[in-house]
């Protein structure tokens, strides 16, 4: 009999051409994507004193300028200048210039990320792209440049965590309310270099957008990876947009996990992540007359065209509240476009909210929204650490979507079902 597998077995096993891997052995093999940002020009410089002259394949390099996009500063001009020179060289063609979007977004938007396929990305939320089915992980700067070099690398098979989320969610409610619920209960290092799957009905109710918070939010968890299933919806996003052929990898029914963690979503009411961590979790509920001074809805974990269709159906017909500044940035220009055509944009921009550039804005304290010392953010971002957007003396709390332009109407935090 077969020895059964959890996904991430599956995918680290088939790609080594083994005919079957454990948790704890290391594999050699040979990703499908690499990632890379603005990181890339760092990169390039450990690449090149490692003695190497020319990337393995230049068809698995995918590199975006999307941290600081636009540069705010000469050091950051120059920066992208260097990595466009690098891509140049090397004739790179999956690059993506400012405006194009973050990278996360981008790389699932274009196809780029396929199901059983191996993404590596010099960034730490990578995991993203298991939305796509794919095994997604992060990896460090000279990790990536010994495989721009020579296209493989080492990998430890992870321990999988199996998470089944059942029950419909109520209003005000969504994924990322699940996202907290999990890793308030789990802590900030529960699934450490773990593969973490969701399944079950409420996940397969999901859309592709909703379905990405919750594969991006397992960074914050620790996760070497994490997967949703391929299902029908993920072949329908893929049709017309995947850059070649794929073969989708399942777990097997009967695989082995470290552990199940099950989550009945009927009973989950939005949640808030407080200063400083991200596992810092409390009911909005319990939260009274917190006030702040801006608002930012956007980043990899929720810069999407329905996030921003949501806070255009609560803004309609109000403004923004004077003391507070509602930062809106599309995750990609793709996103921006289509809520352009489709009049959310303008819904926006006429409450008040200040449309800024696709890419990171101020989630990582470049530029474009950085809060002053003593000032609170409320984002929908997937890290409130301190100094995280820039300023230490600042607090940044962590929420979905509604609850971000909701508290932007009325200046705190504030749960969309008050201005229904």
């Amino acid at each position: 009999m077969a020895h059964a597998m959890t996904f991430a077995e599956k995918a680290l096993a088939h790609h080594a051409g083994l005919g079957r891997v454990s948790p704890g052995e290391i594999v050699l093999v040979r990703p499908d994507v690499a990632l890379s940002h603005d990181n890339s020009a760092a990169i390039a410089e450990t690449f090149q004193a490692m003695g190497a002259r020319h990337v393995f394949n230049p068809q698995v390099n995918a590199i975006f300028l999307d941290h600081a996009a636009p540069p705010p500063s000469t050091k950051h001009a120059d920066n992208h200048r260097a990595v466009r020179d690098f891509v140049r060289a090397q004739g790179i063609k999956n690059f993506f210039d400012v405006g194009h979007g973050i990278c996360h977004q981008v790389l699932v938007e274009e196809g780029l990320a396929l199901p059983g396929e191996i993404v590596l990305g010099a960034d730490s939320h990578t995991p993203h792209a298991g939305v796509m089915g794919a095994f997604a992980a992060g990896i460090g700067r000279t990790e990536m440049a010994s495989v721009w070099a020579l296209g493989e690398i080492w990998l430890r098979v992870p321990e999988s965590i199996k998470i089944l989320v059942s029950g419909e969610l109520n209003y005000g409610v969504t994924a990322k309310d699940i996202a907290l619920a999990v890793i308030a209960e789990q802590g900030a290092d529960g699934a450490l270099y773990m593969s973490v799957e969701w399944h079950g009905e409420t996940i397969e109710a999901l859309d592709v957008s909703e379905r990405s918070v919750l594969t991006n939010m397992m960074a914050e968890m620790g996760a070497k990876n994490s997967i949703i299933p391929v299902d029908g919806k993920t072949t329908a996003y893929l049709s017309g947009r995947a850059r070649q052929k794929f073969k989708p990898l399942h777990p097997d029914a009967n695989a082995s996990y470290r552990k199940t963690i099950e989550v009945d979503v009927s009973t989950l009411e939005p949640l808030v992540a407080c200063p400083h961590r991200v596992d810092n979790v409390r009911p909005l509920s319990q939260m009274n007359d917190i006030r702040i001074d801006q608002a930012f809805l956007g980043t990899c974990t929720n810069g999407r065209l329905e996030d921003l269709e949501q806070a255009a159906a609560l803004l309609k017909g109000r403004a923004v509240h004077q003391d507070v500044r509602f930062y809106v940035i599309p995750a990609s220009a793709r996103i921006l476009h289509r809520a352009i055509e489709n009049g959310t944009i303008e819904t926006l921009l006429a409450a008040g909210a200040v449309l800024g550039t696709p890419g990171c804005g101020p989630c990582m304290g470049n530029h474009m929204g950085v809060p002053g010392t003593g000032e609170v953010t409320v984002s929908t971002a997937n890290r409130n650490f301190q100094g995280r957007m820039g300023t230490r003396g600042s607090e940044i709390y962590l929420a979905n979507p509604l609850i971000v332009a909701a508290s932007a109407i009325t200046g705190k935090l504030t749960h969309p079902k008050e201005l229904l």
